[in-house]
This record gives C-alpha cells, sequence and structure tokens, in this order.
C-alpha cells in the first residue's frame, strides 16, 4: 500500500516562530496518523521544523530541494531528491502530495499553492491571514479549507483524505 504523501508549506527562511512550531506540531501529527511529510527539503523554515516533527514522531519525510546537489538539505529528511529544478520543484511538491498544509506564506508557497489547487488537491490553510484565506478560497472554495489549530488540521486531512475522489484517489 503507497504512503498518502503531506505536504507542508511554508516560508523558508522569512519563517516567523508560530508558523515553524505550527509546522513542527503538523510534522509530529502526520507521522503519528502514518503519513509521510513531503517538503522543499531544506533545514529552514516551516520546511526543517515539519520534518524535525516528523522525524521525532518516528515518521519518513521526503525533501524535493531545487538545487542539482543534497547540500542544504534539512537532516530530518530521510529521503532527499536534488532536482535541479530550481522554483520549478513546487511543481513536484504540488502534485506529488495527497494534500497540502500551509504554516505562513510567502510568494514560493503561494505558487505551491496555486499548483496545488490546479491539480484538485486538498489544500488546508492553518491560521492564514483574511488577505491569504479570502484569495486561495475565492480561487477554489471547494478545495480549500481553514484550521485554526494543528488538531483541526489533522483531522480536517482525514476526513478530507477519506472522502477525495479525483485521478490521485488518497485512500
Amino acid at each position: 500500500m503507497r504512503r498518502i504523501l503531506i505536504g507542508v508549506l511554508g516560508p523558508g527562511e522569512g519563517a516567523g516562530q508560530r508558523e515553524m512550531d505550527d509546522a513542527t506540531l503538523i510534522g509530529e501529527l502526520v507521522a503519528k496518523a502514518g503519513w509521510a511529510v513531503l517538503t522543499g527539503g531544506r533545514v529552514a523554515g516551516v520546511m526543517g521544523a515539519a520534518a524535525k516533527g516528523a522525524r521525532a514522531a518516528g515518521g519518513l519525510t521526503i525533501g524535493i530541494l531545487p538545487s542539482h546537489d543534497t547540500l542544504g538539505a534539512s537532516p530530518a529528511v530521510d529521503v532527499v531528491l536534488a532536482t535541479g529544478l530550481g522554483e520549478a520543484r513546487n511543481a513536484v511538491i504540488a502534485l506529488s502530495a495527497n494534500a497540502v498544509v500551509v504554516c505562513g506564506m510567502n510568494a514560493g508557497t503561494a505558487s505551491e499553492v496555486a499548483l496545488a489547487l490546479r491539480a484538485k488537491k486538498p489544500v488546508i490553510l492553518l491560521r492564514p491571514d483574511e488577505i491569504a484565506s479570502r484569495f486561495f478560497r475565492g480561487l477554489d472554495a471547494d478545495s480549500v479549507r481553514v484550521a485554526m489549530s494543528a488538531g483541526e488540521t489533522i483531522e480536517m486531512l482525514r476526513g478530507l483524505l477519506l472522502s477525495h475522489s479525483g485521478p490521485r484517489k488518497a485512500v
């Protein structure tokens, strides 16, 4: 049986402490649910925090790096894929994940979310600001959910993954 991949998205170097704390807890809860954490693979910000949380809980972590080598990969990532794709690696993350959780926002994260929505992937915005929430829900209100805690996020994921029916069914 294939592992469910949960993309955990958010800012790298510009991530705030709340986003990193949320990502750490999401990583832990995703691992405890038996799913794998998929990130951009770097040690910075939300990517590194989600991988650390999942690793601490004994989960599988996968990182999709933009570079042609594995330098800069988080030591908490089990499977490191060096793509050489630069920012285009965002498409690999968005299309490979069964669902994505968003902890914070920047331009790179927005591109990942847009690509996930285009592919009709479930997206959960964790504690988004009003602008991000309104924008992404305006693009696809059926695919975007808003959660106010990590626990609520995991419960939403359970429901979405059981009910999501598309070309890449997650169950």
